[in-house]
């Protein structure tokens, strides 16, 4: 039994689950998710909680059974409180501006990149400094890889789009030769 899989998913206040054929649709405050579940994976609604089992031992169901667990469970916990992101501009003549719900970001290329929000992701900027939020674990971290892909941290100034607290590690660039000079 998975020891991740096995562990049942406290429903808070003001959390809705349906549970459909091999659907499960969860809505709260902050929006509603849905996820079809795969094939030999159970999910039981009983006295306020979330049970996720699987129909037969077989390896697919083994392999899917935590997952899904963790799945729904980041799923409870984003309708309840957003999930967020957070990242970091920084080089010199680089911005983040918003205007409206797109993020503006000029980055050093001929041309700013203009980003907009997929439905229920919030983005926020300040200072050089985006956040993103949303309720959806999974879109909000591919959304933030995306917009960290547009320009990456350079290996040899640390300039670029970085996630907030994120330590580069800075190759020494070239060293001019010491004592060769004949």
């Amino acid at each position: 039994m998975s020891r991740v899989g096995k562990q049942p998913i406290k429903i808070p206040e003001g959390v809705s689950v349906e549970l459909e054929d091999r659907k499960v649709v969860i809505s709260g405050p902050k929006g509603q998710l849905a996820l079809v579940l795969p094939e030999k994976i159970l999910v039981l609604e009983k006295e306020g909680y979330l049970l996720v089992s699987r129909a037969n031992e077989a390896k697919k169901a083994k392999a899917n059974h935590g997952t899904i667990r963790s799945l729904i469970n980041n799923m409870v916990l984003g309708v309840t409180q957003n999930w967020s992101k957070e990242l970091e501009v920084i080089g010199t003549g680089f911005r983040v501006d918003l205007s409206g719900q797109r993020l503006d970001l000029k980055l050093g290329f001929s041309h700013p990149v203009i980003i907009d929000p997929p439905p229920g992701v919030v983005f926020e900027a300040k200072d050089n400094k985006i956040k993103i939020s949303g309720p959806d674990k999974t879109l909000v971290g591919n959304l933030a890889a995306k917009i960290r892909k547009i320009r990456p941290p350079d290996v040899y100034k640390g300039k670029g789009v970085r996630y907030l607290g994120e330590t580069i590690k800075l190759k020494p660039g070239k060293a001019a030769k010491v004592g060769t000079a004949q």
